[in-house]
């Protein structure tokens, strides 16, 4: 195992957490084989210096105020976190509709749902770029808080 490929990885995780795929990513041009990158990112596992389970529970912490599930899902996902770790990291969070709801007020500044068709149709797309899903959104834009824990 190559001491400057390993030096080079302990400088990427020491700036913070990574993912294991996007972390063989950046090493793969500094590395001399797969088997030499495979290695290292076997032994930084092993040593519990790299995880995929850490990296989405900081992604989930640090992206939850402004996003719904299904984008954090998503990006997770591109990440290369498998299913059961994106699960245990939304689980840690506060609920869709109490986060949908502060996006919501955060940009409109609003307490009641607007009667305007357009405004509502604005504010329906704003969340769904959001991320968040449509039934939140629907119980949101109706008024309907009565799920929030």
């Amino acid at each position: 195992m190559s001491d400057t490929l390993r030096e080079r990885a302990l400088r990427l995780l020491a700036r913070r957490e990574h993912a294991r795929a996007e972390l063989a990513r950046k090493l793969a041009p500094y590395a001399e084989s797969s088997e030499v990158l495979e290695a290292l990112l076997d032994h930084l596992q092993c040593r519990h210096l790299l995880s995929d389970e850490r990296y989405a529970e900081m992604r989930v912490n640090m992206r939850s105020s402004r996003y719904g599930n299904a984008r954090l899902i998503q990006e997770l996902r591109a990440s290369g976190i498998d299913a059961d770790a994106v699960d245990q990291a939304l689980a840690a969070v506060e609920d869709e509709l109490s986060r949908a709801r502060q996006v919501w007020q955060r940009k409109f500044g609003a307490d009641t749902p607007p009667v305007d068709v357009s405004e509502r149709a604005r504010q329906t797309n704003f969340l769904v770029r959001r991320g968040f899903s449509g039934d939140i959104i629907r119980r949101l834009l109706r008024g309907d808080y009565e799920g929030e824990q």
